[in-house]
């Protein structure tokens, strides 16, 4: 079998850009920030949306509709209604 072939799997500290939200797991990600946590210092890998800042999961759903598609659904669906 040929040797090194595997990345390197160790835990990596994830940072929630949003929310400060820190949660660690094992991966295979390298990155070059490293940040203390729990008095162990960790890889830091910084994420845009976790669990602690979705709107799902957060229960703060929106709706972003930025074409008008609801209001032309809506328009079309009222005149057919009408029939």
């Amino acid at each position: 079998m040929k040797k090194n072939t595997h990345p390197k799997y160790q835990k990596v500290l994830f940072v929630d850009s949003a929310t400060g939200f820190k949660f660690l797991i094992g991966s295979t990600l390298e990155p070059e920030e490293r940040e203390v946590f729990e008095g162990v210092e960790y890889p830091m890998h910084r994420i845009s949306v976790s669990s602690a800042s979705h709107p799902f999961f957060t229960g703060s759903k929106q709706l972003v509709d930025s074409e008008g598609r609801v209001d032309k659904f809506n328009k079309r669906y009222t005149k057919s209604s009408g029939k």
